[in-house]
Formats: C-alpha cells, structure tokens, sequence
C-alpha cells in the first residue's frame, strides 16, 4: 500500500461557460466574441491544479445525473483526480457557471446555479472523516453550506486550507477562522471577516494581527496589484505580483490555492509559499481556461526562481 500523503479537496464542481467579446465589451448588447466551455469549480479546479503539480488528490463534491455529469467525472478520471467520495444525486442538476469577462480577461458579470452543492451535508461526509483527518491537507472552500463549513472545523484534525471566496460567503467562516490552517482571502474578505477596513499598511497589519489571534497558522491576503501580504505568527512578507501576459483571470485564486498546498507539502517557508502561490497564478493567468493544462511542478519551480 502507498504511503504517499494525499489532500482531500471538499467543494464544487460546475461546467462553467465563459464568454469573452472581441473588442470593447457593450452592455446590453450582444457582443461578438468567443464562448467555450470548461470544467471548473472552485474546488474542482484546487484539485486540478494539484494533480497537474503530482499531488494525490481526492476531491469530495456532488455530481448530478445528467450529461454535464458524465464530462464533469471523466475529465477528473483523464488528469487523475479521485472522485470516489464525492456524491451522485439521483435526477439533480449539476452545478453550472456561467461568466463574461472583458477583451482582457477580467470577468465583469457572472451567474452561478449551484443547488446541488446543498447535498454536501455533514451527513455526507461524516463516512469520510477517517480519509480527511488521514489526509496530509484538507482543503475546503465557501461555496459549501454554512453546516458542514462548521462540521469540517469541528471534526477535520488535519491541517485546514480555505479559500474565502467573496465576502458574501466569507461570513460562513465567522467563529471558526481559528480552526483553519491557512487562509487566503482577498482585502475585502480580511475586512470581513475582522471587522477591520483596511486602507494603509498599519490596518492591513492589525487585519492580519485579527486573523492570526484566532489561532489561524497563516494568512495570505491577496491585494490586486499591490502584491500578496504573507503573514504567520512570527512575521509578515509582502510579495509583488508576477509579471506577463493576461489573458483570464477566472482561475488565478483556485492555483495560487493549489501552490500554497503544495508548498506545505514540500515543507517550504513562508516566504517561499507565497512565492508558490503566486508563481502558480500567474501560470493559470496565460491559459483562455479556468485550469492551465501546461501547469506542472517543473513549470512551478522554474517560474518560484523568476520571482526571487
């Protein structure tokens, strides 16, 4: 039997559909563009992004039975992502994006039907626990109903990865910030979920002071352009942003995810985990897909050495 750590990836899983205009984009037009479909979700995407850098990765979603379920399982099957824990819902529809985003790539309006992701209960993964607290990282994300947020801080042992999301799901983490490892929020969401606005360096700081009296291990706080703000318990780093091409944005959150639970898994510091995350989202960032499938540990590591 292997004894190779694996992660455990608790969230959704949608068929998103992504409209981008040629030129400048007209609202309350129709625009000529591009339309493509691809499989995302965050939580989906998070496991993607590992099994693309070698992670062994279990994702714990819900499917429902229709044909958008059927691609949704075998592209996991095609790059290696363990669906076995995850839910079918009998005659359930599967969870469905649907975005617009600017000529470059910066989405600007978005509709999200994701029901089915009600199903994930604590019921449910209560026959998982043993799987999770074994894992070597857990991670979960916001898109999953307030309970079972609670129910994996309550139960899960192993370290808690979270993605926030926006600041409308970021309320369900209130009371249990503490319980999660690391965090990744944006400046909003540290706002939110501190009761603290930011606006200069010295707030920024006492957010991330917030965060981290809870018990959480570490933050690290995307500030757009201004770079990421990487902090623990000992110190805090801020990094700039990579630089190149643009050409969507959609995923540059779910593989900066990915590269900080890689990082953990490769025992790198805090500094160099910010640089992993970074690194990972700027190589999502050049791909017209939510996931970049040239993503890979190599790719990773040779863009890290661009950024010290």
């Amino acid at each position: 039997m292997s004894t190779k750590p694996y992660v455990v990836v608790v969230g959704g899983a949608n068929m998103d559909i992504a409209g981008t205009p040629s030129g400048a984009l007209i609202a309350h037009d129709s625009n000529v563009g591009t339309v493509r479909l691809s499989h995302g979700g965050v939580g989906r995407n998070i496991a993607h992004n590992l099994a693309l850098l070698g992670v062994d990765v279990r994702l714990i979603t819900v499917f429902g039975t229709d044909e958008l379920a059927i691609t949704l399982k075998a592209g996991c099957a095609a790059v290696g992502i363990d669906i076995t824990p995850s839910l079918t819902v009998p005659h359930g529809a599967t969870s469905t994006y649907l975005y617009v985003t600017d000529a470059a790539g910066e989405m600007q309006v978005a509709i999200n039907d994701m029901a089915i992701t009600e199903h994930l209960t604590p019921y449910v993964l209560l026959p998982n626990l043993d799987l999770l607290n074994q894992a070597a990282v857990v991670v979960m994300e916001t898109n999953l109903p307030e309970g079972t947020i609670a129910w994996l801080a309550d139960h899960v042992t192993a370290p808690l990865f979270c993605d926030p999301i926006s600041t409308a799901k970021a309320q369900k983490l209130e009371g249990y910030v503490g319980s999660i490892h690391t965090l990744k929020p944006n400046r909003l969401e540290a706002q939110q979920l501190t009761g603290v606005g930011i606006h200069d360096e010295w707030s920024l700081s006492h957010a991330c002071d917030q965060l981290l009296a809870t018990g959480l291990e570490q933050a690290f706080v995307s500030l757009g352009a201004e770079g990421l703000l990487c902090a623990d318990r000992h110190r805090s780093i801020r990094l700039p942003l990579a630089t190149g091409e643009v050409v969507n944005t959609t995923g540059a959150g779910d593989a900066m995810m990915a590269g900080l639970v890689w990082a953990h898994l490769n025992g790198l510091d805090l500094e160099k985990t910010g640089m992993a995350g970074i690194a990972a989202s700027s190589i999502a960032i050049q791909s017209e897909q939510t996931v970049n499938s040239y993503m890979n540990e190599a790719l990773l590591r040779e863009r890290m050495t661009t950024l010290e």
